[in-house]
């Protein structure tokens, strides 16, 4: 007989099957021992009986410890009460693996530790639903680009030169000479949408940044498209749809872990387009108004995100920033020489921002300026310049945290649970 998962079980009612996993957790009540089984796609109760199984099965059961690996036999029965609503009513089981005392219990851990333990601490329910909402959004990001042309061109982790600014940038012996670990792929991302149109990259990202906040991570996953042709109302556009897509599918097709987090799911269904669009200008009138110290010119820190998504129940975008906050490569805006042709999208409840994009410079020499401007390598430059010389044309994109993403979508605190393994300036372990 071969092994089917846990979440096939519907399929199966009144059947035997066999299952492999590990005992999330066990009670007994006398002759019957009740054992919950998780395999990864969902957990079950599988019911152990003295009468059934004999005594040298019974007692094999009651030893299994939390995180005992096993293989299971029996019957699949419709239980509205049970997890999943069906249980097992067990006819054999078989250890492969009697685990050790396992160190994280019930009770309450301290997030030191159970960081030390990240690799056992993603076996948890909670984890396990914030980790399978975050293989949604990746998938269901990649369904709509895939769907609307995009072609997904990968791009270098190590590179020659920044590209969100310099104090930022991870340098690594390569060789003779030094790299820079990625910070974002954007620089070719213009390339390759010079070739295929709409193009996107998607893998990880660092940023060298000394920052403690529960938003912020020094490796981090990002989503980036870039599209030729495309102006900033373009990019807006995409955006919203491409998030609102990606919030429907998790509604679709993650509601059970959504419940399991706690997270109400009418706040998501809220998520329509278009998408309410605040001039920066407007944004900082309206951060006066509150009583906020904020100055035109500066740029917004997770206070000031937070106080603007107190007027928004969906993601908004703040646009036309002032040229001095964004990087070199923002088109100005022609209409207003202070500011350039930047966007950023603010998730509500005061997550703050989770995308950053905008229209990049068309003109050579207007971007040769601002590399210049900001004291960069020119050099190192060299190649993104030569986009500008052969038949360059109004473009641009966006970046999508997908961390930040989805801690949203989820409504946890800390980015810090939405990535298997967190980087952070005081941890690179396990």
């Amino acid at each position: 007989m071969s092994a089917i998962t846990i979440s096939e079980l519907p399929r199966h009612e009144g059947r035997e099957v066999h299952l492999r996993g590990w005992l999330y957790n066990s009670r007994s009540s006398g002759k019957v021992q009740f054992l919950l089984v998780r395999d990864g796609t969902g957990v079950v109760q599988a019911v152990a009986s003295l009468k059934v199984l004999g005594e040298a099965q019974f007692a094999e059961a009651g030893a299994l410890t939390q995180e005992s690996s096993l293989e299971v036999w029996g019957t699949v029965k419709a239980d509205p009460r049970a997890p999943g609503g069906y249980e097992l009513q067990l006819s054999r089981l078989h250890t492969v693996q009697r685990a050790e005392e396992y160190p994280i219990s019930p009770k309450e851990h301290g997030i030191e530790f159970l960081l030390d333990h990240r690799h056992l601490w993603l076996r948890s329910s909670r984890q396990h639903a914030i980790l399978a909402i975050r293989a949604e959004v990746i998938r269901a990001a990649r369904e709509y680009l895939d769907d609307h042309g995009f072609v997904n061109c990968d791009t270098p982790i190590l590179t020659p030169a920044a590209c969100e600014g310099t104090t930022t940038l991870f340098r690594v012996e390569y060789y003779e000479e030094f790299s820079y670990l990625a910070q974002s792929g954007q620089l070719y991302n213009e390339a390759t949408a010079a070739a295929f149109g709409k193009v996107y990259c998607f893998g990880p990202t660092f940023r060298a940044e000394k920052s403690k906040t529960r938003r912020h991570l020094t490796e981090f996953w990002m989503l980036e498209p870039e599209m030729a042709y495309a102006d900033l109302d373009e990019v807006m556009r995409v955006e919203e749809e491409l998030l609102t897509h990606v919030v429907g599918r998790v509604l679709e097709r993650r509601r059970g872990e959504l419940e399991r987090l706690e997270r109400d799911p009418a706040r998501l269904e809220k998520v329509k387009p278009p998408f309410p669009r605040v001039a920066y200008t407007d944004a900082v009138r309206r951060l006066q108004e509150k009583g906020l110290p904020f100055e035109w010119g500066g740029d917004f820190g997770a206070p000031d995100e937070a106080a603007l998504s107190e007027d928004h129940e969906t993601p908004f975008f703040v646009h036309r920033y002032p040229t001095q906050v964004k990087p070199f490569y923002m088109e100005p805006d022609p209409l207003d020489g202070r500011v350039c042709l930047s966007v950023d999208c603010l998730a509500p409840e005061g997550y703050g921002e989770i995308v950053g994009g905008g229209q990049r410079i068309a003109d050579l020499e207007l971007l040769r300026a601002r590399i210049r401007e900001q004291g960069l390598p020119e050099q190192a430059f060299d190649w993104y310049l030569d986009l500008r010389k052969y038949g360059s044309v109004p473009h641009g994109g966006f970046g999508i945290g997908l961390e930040r993403t989805v801690a949203w979508i989820c409504g946890v605190e800390h980015v810090r649970e939405c990535i298997p393994f967190p980087r952070t300036i005081y941890r690179t372990r396990p």
